[in-house]
């Protein structure tokens, strides 16, 4: 167990009571608000029944599977269950990050509930967050990114789910990553603010779908000023060729940027995209490497 100025900054998390703590939680819990360096749980395999919070201050914390496929946090709850009025949907996470500098590797996090309705697996309103070789798994309202200005990263990572399930209003960059649908709906539905230049980015991923699913869209959008890009990415045939829903609101159709480069396999139709939608040159598309999208911040030497 590793120390710094007097506090400790390796846990181990273990089911079988052989660690310092039997559930996630606990150990979060236990470990020092607001370190100067970093503080590391390592998670042995197991399926941790649990809603789990990342506080505030807890900046600075990794949570280490032993594995992706056998480190699992899950829970059940979901929008009805929750009822807790219009806005019950944010009450719903398996998992919710609430602190600055966050890191995961090696986890599944899922929602249970099932095809009820909004189930979030994953809530994040933090900034420099990152996630490596993680499943994220649900039907509707998978993955939650909130927070004007946060910046969110996801490399090598699955996420699955029906409907709008990568949500929200962050700044959020997907690296090799596979999305995969379970239902003939919408991938994404970003509530860019107005001001930030980037919302949704995905680039090297592949998009993905269940046996019969055959009419997915890229995107609609939650708020009128939404942004999506996807970058050499490759699309199965499950995407409509259209791309792109305006949710209803025309007014959404000048105010959005839904754009593509370099998409390849049977769902990239450039040609046949919604007329409001961009398909990006070199140039353009070079705005959208990582490194300009999260302007200072480099998730993978920060999260090592």
């Amino acid at each position: 167990m590793g120390t710094a100025q007097g506090y400790e900054t390796e846990f181990v998390v273990s089911q079988d009571g052989s660690g310092d703590y039997t559930s996630i939680q606990a150990a979060i819990d236990g470990a020092k608000s607001f370190p100067y360096e970093r503080i590391t749980i390592h998670v042995r395999n197991g399926v941790y029944n649990e809603k789990v919070k990342v506080h505030a201050w807890n900046t600075k914390l990794s949570i280490i599977g032993e594995s992706k496929d056998s480190t699992i946090i899950s829970y059940d709850d979901y929008f009805d269950s929750i009822n807790r009025g219009r806005n019950s949907t944010f009450h719903t996470y398996t998992f919710l990050v609430d602190a600055n500098d966050f890191h995961a590797k090696n986890l599944t996090i899922e929602n249970i509930a099932g095809e009820v309705g909004q189930a979030v697996a994953l809530h994040v309103e933090a900034d420099r967050v990152s996630f490596e070789n993680c499943r994220l798994l649900g039907n509707q309202d998978t993955v939650y990114l909130a927070g004007e200005g946060n910046r969110n990263y996801f490399g090598n990572c699955y996420i699955e789910g029906t409907t709008d399930f990568v949500f929200g209003g962050a700044t959020a960059f997907f690296e090799d990553t596979e999305i995969h649908s379970k239902s003939n709906s919408y991938i994404t539905a970003a509530s860019t603010p107005e001001n930030l230049k980037y919302g949704f980015v995905f680039q090297n991923c592949s998009l993905t779908a269940a046996e019969g699913v055959d009419e997915v869209y890229l995107g609609r959008p939650w708020r009128n000023y939404a942004k999506t890009v996807f970058m050499n990415t490759r699309m199965d045939s499950h995407i409509l060729a259209k791309g792109w829903d305006n949710w209803g609101k025309t007014e959404a159709e000048s105010s959005t940027f839904y754009g593509e480069f370099n998409s390849s396999g049977p769902g990239a139709n450039s040609g046949q995209r919604v007329d409001w939608s961009h398909q990006l040159t070199k140039e353009q598309a070079d705005k959208y490497i990582r490194e300009r999208v999260f302007d200072q911040w480099d998730p993978i030497i920060e999260s090592h």
